[in-house]
């Protein structure tokens, strides 16, 4: 009987301990510090859908700067397998053409899970604790991966020619993207009534590496703020559409612009 009583109690306490562990915010990765050049501007193209020059215009008024790059940090809660964790992440971006991540998955601030995933040359490679994984299905979903966290550089929006922008109504639109040499993906764009600024990115993705359906995909803007002196999307949240709640909430704490990341984007961890 005591032993039962000493097996309870230990298991309890472990349960008590993992659960403050998932309490402790991890410490942001050191500030990303290469040097970065200035943005030139180009004027805000016409004939853009109604609500997407709206949206333009109250982020950056009627010239829009080119970003060739961003190197973009914070830190996130992500569920793995029903639990959620503290995480910290940096996000390195050619506008356009690939990325990689890099995030660890931490307990008391320590990580217990890294991940590195990466789309560069058209090819998705998913490095995580449970395997490597890599293929067509995965090249789908890292290119609208690439033009979804690309809203944390909107204006390769309007200053990419193979994007194009496609008109729904006054708050909503089409934002048509390329994949590949010759194809092209869709992503549905709604933006707030109130504030024109973008609020969703919905697209139909593939969750497996292998095998299943593509499922609604959907990128919600949580909170708009100021970093670096400019209106951002600070908190941006991503949810599966048949799992209903984000499976991962991103807080962005550092982004730098058009920094020469050409050998960076091919590294390995922060």
């Amino acid at each position: 009987m005591k032993y039962l009583v000493y097996t309870i109690t230990t298991i309890l306490a472990l349960i008590i301990l993992f659960w403050i562990g998932l309490k402790v915010q991890p410490a942001p990765f050191p500030s990303y510090t290469a040097g970065t050049s200035p943005a030139d501007t180009i004027p805000l193209p016409e004939n853009l859908p109604s609500a997407v020059e709206r949206y333009y215009l109250e982020i950056y008024g009627e010239n829009v700067p080119v970003i060739h790059s961003a190197v973009i940090s914070g830190r996130a809660s992500m569920r793995v397998n029903g639990i959620t964790f503290p995480a910290r992440f940096r996000f390195t971006h050619i506008a356009g053409q690939g990325y990689r991540h890099y995030i660890e998955a931490t307990i008391f601030g320590f990580p217990i899970m890294k991940v590195n995933e990466s789309y560069l040359d058209g090819h998705g490679r998913m490095e995580i604790p449970f395997g490597i994984f890599e293929g067509e299905q995965v090249n789908q979903g890292g290119n609208l991966g690439l033009w979804a966290e690309s809203m944390w550089m909107p204006s390769i929006f309007v200053t990419d020619p193979a994007v194009s922008w496609e008109e729904i109504d006054d708050e909503t639109a089409v934002l048509v993207v390329p994949f590949g040499e010759t194809e092209e993906q869709r992503f549905i764009v709604r933006f707030d009534p109130e504030t024109g600024l973008l609020s969703f990115m919905e697209s139909m993705r593939y969750r497996d590496a292998e095998g299943g359906e593509k499922i609604l995909w959907i990128n919600n803007v949580k909170e708009w703020g100021r970093l670096n002196g400019e209106v951002f999307p600070v908190t941006g949240a991503v949810t599966w559409f048949d799992q209903g709640t984000p499976w991962a909430i991103f807080q962005v704490e550092e982004v730098v612009y058009n920094s020469d990341v050409t050998d960076y984007i091919r590294a390995k961890g922060p």
